[in-house]
């Protein structure tokens, strides 16, 4: 066993993420500017989550309903904290007047470096709360200012770091989006990676329910990114979403919240928040185009 999981499952896991990688590559709608690219990106977003939904199942069969339901945990904060890596896609992308077809070569090398970076803060927070239980406390504080930070904005877009709002364009160059990229997901990795740990402790569920929330967001960000402005509301949720995990941390000593509950808490807050910003967005366009 190593970190909770046989080498057979780590390697075959790497191997299912490089396959997963190559496909997403070589679509048709990733090569070319393309009417269909919005479609593909919706298939292939359906494809991954269908991927993760048997990955999860077989990790219910192999090791257990409890740590399977850790794992879907881990991957539901992960891909709802996600959406704010789409905003800041959206800047980084205005910013230095990339193509959609350059965009798909930016956020594939971005993604494949986001999992040698998740792996290492990962390793890392598991080790710190293995060896001081305080760090618990330091990770559950934090996530309340993460919290704050995103309900005290007017926006998801107020979350954004604003050295990115001032990117000036490259000169032909994917290094400097790419780099951009990956400077993001660190920043935004310090509050979802201490989020799932507050889920799970183990580390082969933390990271590949990290992992596959992380290679979805490509493909997410190609499928949403018209729709983007209209959940004006969604970080009231996430922001919601960040408190509750915090309590759940902070209080584990004393309260055992059930994972079933916890994930009936997080979708319900997400979805309340989705439909609210859809319909005032609705409404919104209805106003503009009356006379």
């Amino acid at each position: 066993m190593i970190a909770g999981a046989s080498w057979v499952w780590w390697l075959g896991f790497h191997a299912a993420v490089l396959v997963l990688l190559l496909v997403d590559s070589l679509l048709p709608g990733h090569r070319r500017e393309s009417g269909h690219a919005q479609a593909f990106a919706w298939i292939w977003t359906a494809v991954l989550v269908l991927a993760s939904t048997a990955f999860a199942a077989w990790i219910a069969i192999t090791q257990g309903h409890q740590t399977a339901l850790e794992w879907v945990g881990g991957y539901a904060i992960e891909t709802s904290l996600s959406v704010d890596n789409l905003f800041v896609f959206l800047v980084i992308f205005q910013g230095f007047r990339i193509s959609t077809e350059r965009q798909h070569n930016a956020l594939l090398w971005g993604v494949a470096g986001a999992v040698v970076l998740r792996a290492i803060f990962i390793a890392a927070g598991i080790a710190m709360l293995k060896r001081f239980d305080w760090i618990t406390w330091i990770f559950g504080l934090f996530l309340l200012y993460a919290a704050w930070r995103l309900v005290r904005g007017s926006s998801a877009h107020a979350a954004i770091p604003e050295w990115i709002r001032k990117l000036q364009p490259a000169k032909g160059s994917l290094l400097p989006v790419i780099l951009a990229i990956e400077v993001t997901d660190v920043v935004f990795a310090t509050d979802s990676i201490p989020a799932v740990l507050a889920i799970s402790h183990n580390p082969f569920v933390v990271y590949t329910s990290n992992i596959a929330a992380v290679l979805g967001l490509r493909s997410l960000y190609f499928a949403l990114a018209s729709l983007l402005d209209r959940f004006r509301y969604l970080h009231y949720g996430l922001g919601a979403m960040l408190a509750f995990v915090a309590f759940k941390m902070l209080a584990a000593r004393w309260i055992d919240v059930p994972i079933v509950l916890s994930l009936a808490i997080m979708g319900t807050i997400l979805t309340v928040c989705a439909v609210v910003s859809w319909i005032a967005a609705s409404r919104d366009e209805k106003a503009a185009s009356s006379p």
